[in-house]
């Protein structure tokens, strides 16, 4: 006799989801009629709903059919820094001296070793591709050809852009695994993931800015939540398409779940994560002009004053040195996946 167990749960979990969805509709419209000062008051309600027109119903849209999520969303953020806001100064503080720090390390050493330095880093990361390296070389001096205060303001975007990176490997690459571990998981997140790339970026900066003030910090934290999903989905997919023989053949000789994900699943996904931090770094360069305008130091600032200005040159020239620094990142990152991809196969 078949155990029908796993398909009864299956069904009892839909029901109950159902109900909750239900239930949650049904708070929601009464929210919107409770907090709408245009709302027809309980006792004429039905007399309301008698007397309104067909033809008004359907070609106005009810004025107290409106969900208060704009007040909610307000207080819940004043709430957040009424009483929250020491912590948010501390987090503030802490990620403005790394950024601070990352920057006058690399302004403090000559020009000329920064570019060796990255000349060198490409040279062994790509595998001794000549190529790759001499372009990623090129790239490097003629953001300071362009402008000298390029140079500058290429390493500060640099750093703000390491600490983004850094954070969003923190918390992607774990979020990633927990989700390729189970179904559930991942049906919970991956609406989350389309949720942080569907809103504006510009969205992301309004909750920073109350939260950190102006300058880098509301910077990184937009850009983190920006450039995050494909990480995540590129690493969970990555462990998902470890091939099951090899699964079976480690379970076979005993491995635990933890040694098949350290030993098995994450050597065998590395290009995928490679292709995730790459899809990662281009994406949180493209928030450098946005960040600009909440007072984020940078290549994205001359951008932003060439537009501001009409400078069609300056604007011109900034937006050339941040392909410059997108070719040398993208490269350096693409080389050494495809360098693991080659090993891998």
């Amino acid at each position: 006799m078949l155990n029908n167990e796993p398909e009864k749960n299956a069904t009892l979990r839909r029901s109950l989801y159902s109900v909750l969805g239900l239930v949650l509709m049904v708070l929601l419209f009464w929210a919107s009629y409770a907090n709408s000062k245009f709302a027809p008051k309980s006792k004429d309600f039905w007399e309301y709903i008698a007397t309104t027109s067909i033809d008004k119903w359907l070609n106005n849209w009810p004025k107290w059919l409106d969900m208060p999520l704009q007040p909610w969303a307000n207080s819940g953020l004043d709430w957040l820094v009424i009483n929250y806001g020491i912590y948010f100064d501390m987090v503030n503080d802490f990620i403005l001296s790394l950024v601070i720090s990352i920057k006058d390390i690399l302004t403090y050493v000559p020009w000329p070793l920064v570019i060796l330095g990255v000349c060198l880093l490409t040279w062994f990361v790509s595998g001794k591709k000549r190529g790759t390296t001499l372009l990623v070389t090129l790239c490097m001096f003629f953001i300071g050809f362009l402008s000298p205060k390029f140079w500058d303001k290429a390493l500060e975007t640099t750093s703000i852009m390491l600490i983004a990176i850094f954070i969003c490997l923190l918390v992607g690459i774990p979020t990633a695994i927990w989700m390729s571990r189970s179904a559930r998981v991942r049906n919970a997140i991956l609406p989350v993931l389309d949720l942080m790339q569907t809103i504006p970026s510009f969205c992301y900066l309004i909750p920073g800015i109350m939260l950190f003030g102006l300058g880098a910090v509301p910077a990184i934290i937009a850009t983190v939540i920006y450039a995050m999903p494909p990480l995540i989905r590129l690493t969970d997919l990555g462990i998902r398409l470890v091939d099951e023989e090899i699964i079976e053949a480690a379970d076979s000789f005993g491995a635990s779940s933890k040694q098949k994900l350290w030993a098995i699943q994450i050597p065998l996904a590395m290009p995928n994560i490679m292709q995730g931090i790459n899809q990662c770094t281009m994406m949180a360069l493209a928030m450098v002009v946005i960040a600009s305008m909440i007072g984020t130091r940078g290549l994205g600032d001359e951008v932003l004053l060439g537009l501001q200005q009409l400078n069609v040159g300056r604007a011109l020239e900034a937006g050339i040195a941040i392909v410059l620094l997108a070719i040398v990142l993208d490269r350096i990152t693409q080389a050494y996946g495809d360098r693991i991809q080659e090993r891998t196969h």
